[in-house]
């Protein structure tokens, strides 16, 4: 799946009636889930036929004016969070589950319209909002050119209010496939604060830091925004100016993160992480706006994503004692945060603290794609496309010996497996590792 977006130029009339179908769209949000909270065992079915309800309703008139698939698109989105917090209650997470919470319109938002409710030019340059609303038609401006797919394989539209503008997003079904040569070369990565990450080779990437080099303009923006009073037009441009400064450090981060991502997967045959769980990690207040401000998460994303695209595996590692075993002998060596250099007093090994990581993390990648494969030879099988399928995807578990031969699981298209090499989890292997 593909997603384009490009800038929405047009009228103050057009971007106030964009307003209201985005205000209409979280109404219907919020009503399907008090919906679900009055009447226990509702299922996501029910809140797509309560969508039609609220449509009928002649209290709510404005509903009608959005598109049905627009309205089926908000109920799914309460569908989801609902579906999250029962999964939670059930994995018995510790902390607070996320129970679903009705949300207040801000100047992020955003709506879906499925395959009707908009209608392309013939040259795609121009897209037409055709539900009761009347939005009109508005102007293209982006670099994505749309010619080279199809009508049908747009699958959703969505609408985008953010602090510079409206814009709009085509989710495309398309398989995204490159080729990939082969370099020989396997890496493996340690993120961190002084630097972003360190690699199995040494080298070294500068952390970007690019919070820390706004922070001054963004404190400038959030006092003027302080003064100003409230529900008064200055308060609402200094809203809007503070919103486009931390938007600017948000597209900053991601920009560095995905073509560092690409640059990695293109010169690798391999590539292993830490697992780690940055969720927990920024409970240190002390190390929490750093952590947050070098956005390992964003980096892990892409770099599997490109492992999808490239077919290069990226296996995650889990993260204990990475930093403290010796990578020469494998002793473990006790350090704190702030010891930087590693001195082994075994073998005598001396190395950055980083470097001597990233090794580990290699190593240990490097191990476990071993005992798969071993675990693995004689029970591969042909698949359709007459290639071995050597690639464990999710969970794996050890069944009994049957003498008919299982049938292969089908798999949806939200499946990961579809979109080209799993990123590869040790909880995916650590049943098979037992056996040895």
């Amino acid at each position: 799946m593909l997603v384009y977006s490009a800038k929405l130029k047009g009228t103050e009339a057009q971007y106030r009636i964009l307003d209201e179908m985005l205000r209409t769209g979280l109404f219907v949000r919020n009503k399907v889930l008090r919906y679900w909270m009055d009447n226990p065992g509702v299922n996501g079915m029910d809140l797509n036929k309560y969508c039609k309800v609220l449509a009928d309703n002649p209290e709510f008139p404005w509903v009608k004016k959005l598109n049905s698939m627009a309205r089926q698109a908000m109920a799914e989105r309460a569908w989801i969070g609902i579906s999250k917090f029962f999964d939670n209650c059930k994995k018995k997470i510790s902390g607070q589950k996320g129970y679903p919470k009705f949300k207040q319109l801000q100047t992020r938002a955003s709506i879906e319209y499925k395959t009707c409710g908009w209608k392309l030019s013939d040259d795609k340059r121009y897209i037409t909002f055709t539900d009761k609303f009347g939005a009109g038609t508005f102007k293209l401006w982006g670099t994505r050119d749309l010619h080279f797919y199809q009508i049908s394989q747009i699958k959703r539209v969505r609408i985008v209010r953010r602090s510079d503008g409206y814009y709009v997003q085509f989710c495309i079904n398309y398989e995204r496939k490159e080729t990939h040569e082969l370099t020989g070369r396997m890496l493996g990565l340690d993120v961190g604060l002084n630097y972003f990450y360190t690699d199995s080779e040494g080298n070294q990437i500068e952390n970007p830091r690019f919070l820390r080099k706004g922070e001054k303009s963004l404190k400038r923006a959030q006092r003027q925004l302080s003064r100003k009073n409230i529900g008064s037009k200055n308060r609402s441009k200094a809203k809007n100016r503070l919103g486009r400064k931390h938007l600017k450090v948000e597209r900053q981060r991601k920009d560095f993160v995905i073509k560092l991502a690409r640059c990695v997967i293109q010169s690798s045959d391999l590539v292993a992480i830490e697992d780690l769980q940055v969720r927990n990690m920024v409970k240190n207040h002390r190390l929490a706006k750093s952590i947050s401000d070098a956005s390992w998460s964003m980096f892990r994303q892409w770099l599997e994503y490109f492992g999808q695209v490239f077919g290069v595996p990226v296996v995650a590692v889990p993260p204990n004692y990475t930093s403290q075993d010796c990578s020469n002998c494998g002793v473990v060596v006790k350090k704190t945060l702030s010891t930087r250099t590693h001195q082994c007093p075994n073998c005598g090994h001396i190395q950055d603290r980083d470097w001597n990581a990233a090794i580990n993390i290699l190593n240990i990648a490097l191990s476990i794609l071993s005992k798969m494969l071993k675990n693995t030879v004689g029970q591969t099988e042909i698949n359709a496309f007459g290639e071995n399928d050597l690639c464990l995807v999710g969970e794996t578990q050890l069944s009994k010996p049957t003498r008919r031969k299982r049938k292969p699981k089908e798999q949806s298209l939200e499946s990961p497996a579809i979109f080209g090499t799993p990123t590869l989890r040790w909880e995916d292997v650590k049943c098979q590792v037992s056996i040895d």
